[in-house]
This record gives C-alpha cells, sequence and structure tokens, in this order.
C-alpha cells in the first residue's frame, strides 16, 4: 500500500515523514528526488536549460532561487518546469517502489500530489493542514524568505478544502503533530 503524504507548504509534511520513518517506514520524498534529478539526470537537466538558458546552472548547480523567482511569477514557465521534473519523478519512484515490494506500507511524501498528479500512485492520502498564517510563519522561519515569496507559492497550490475532498485523512497541524498520529494512519490502512 502506497500512502501519499500532501498538504500545502509549511503544513507539516516533513515533520510527519521524519516521524513515519522513524516507525521504521520508507519514504520517498518527491521535492528531494527532483532536486536530485534535476541536478544529475542529464535529460531533465538538457530540457531545463532549453527553458532557461545556460546559466540557470552555475558551477553545475541549478540555481534554485532563481528558478523559483521566475517561475512562481509566470505560470506558464512553471507549467513547462513541472512538465519536465514531474514524468521523471514518477519515473523514478516507480523504480525506487520495487525496492520495497515486501513492505505493507511505504509512503510517498509530495507538497504537489494533487498538482502533480501523484495522487494516482496511492493508495491512500494523508492531508495536512494549518492556518495560512500559521503556514506563512513556518516558511519565513525555515526557508528565510520574504512573505510575499512565500504567498506567491501558496498561490500555486490547489486550496486544502478541494484537496480534503480527495484525502483519506486529513490531520491539522496548527498545535504541531497530534500524539496519536501513528494510530490514526493504521486507521486508514
Amino acid at each position: 500500500m502506497v500512502i501519499g503524504i500532501t498538504g500545502g507548504i509549511g503544513s507539516g509534511k516533513s515533520t510527519l515523514a521524519k516521524l513515519v520513518r522513524s516507525h521504521g517506514y520508507p519514504v520517498y520524498d518527491t521535492d528531494m528526488e527532483a532536486r536530485h534529478l534535476q541536478a544529475e539526470d542529464p535529460w531533465v537537466i538538457l530540457q531545463i536549460k532549453k527553458i532557461f538558458g545556460e546559466d540557470i546552472y552555475q558551477n553545475g548547480e541549478l540555481n534554485r532561487k532563481a528558478v523559483a523567482q521566475i517561475v512562481f511569477a509566470n505560470p506558464t514557465l512553471l507549467k513547462k518546469l513541472t512538465d519536465i521534473v514531474h514524468p521523471a519523478v514518477k519515473q523514478d519512484f516507480q523504480v525506487w517502489k520495487r525496492k520495497f515490494k515486501c513492505e505493507d506500507i511505504i509512503f510517498m511524501e509530495s507538497a504537489v500530489l494533487f498538482e502533480g498528479e501523484f495522487d494516482i500512485l496511492t493508495d491512500r492520502i494523508i492531508l495536512l493542514t494549518a492556518s495560512d498564517e500559521i503556514r506563512i510563519q513556518r516558511v519565513i522561519n525555515r526557508d528565510n524568505i520574504t512573505r510575499e515569496q512565500v504567498l506567491a507559492r501558496i498561490k500555486n497550490q490547489i486550496p486544502d478544502s478541494k484537496k480534503v475532498l480527495k484525502s483519506d485523512l486529513v490531520i491539522n497541524t496548527d498545535n504541531g503533530l497530534p500524539k496519536n498520529v501513528m494510530q490514526l494512519i493504521r486507521g486508514i490502512c
């Protein structure tokens, strides 16, 4: 069984994924793997350079800040980027998943589970929610970016009100993860 962990930026996905890992479950992090593919997959790198130019890579590393500034202000370029990266991540997930074919449950953490259509690869979905102000403050503190930059990213995500309808378990994290979160997860299996 593949359980998706999703939620808007700053909702607590990484915190839940870390807890799940500490209980011995494998977790595929789509954001981390996308970064890996953007840094090492020759086809992905070539396609990104075609859109953003050779200079978007500096010393062999993708200038993620520059890309974020560009794509979160331009939905067309964001779509072009995701049309390159998301299929590569889905393919990478399928390869990763085979390593754990003896596991009863594996997890996929993804901020864009629905936006990137990663939900089709899952059997159950956990949605983490938090108030906008709490999420904004968490991201400002974590990433050292401005409120406006956080709001631009939030604007490009599907609202929680729509995600709730497609989720098997919804957990509000305004006060952190509930102490019985693993019990709640086992309840949807």
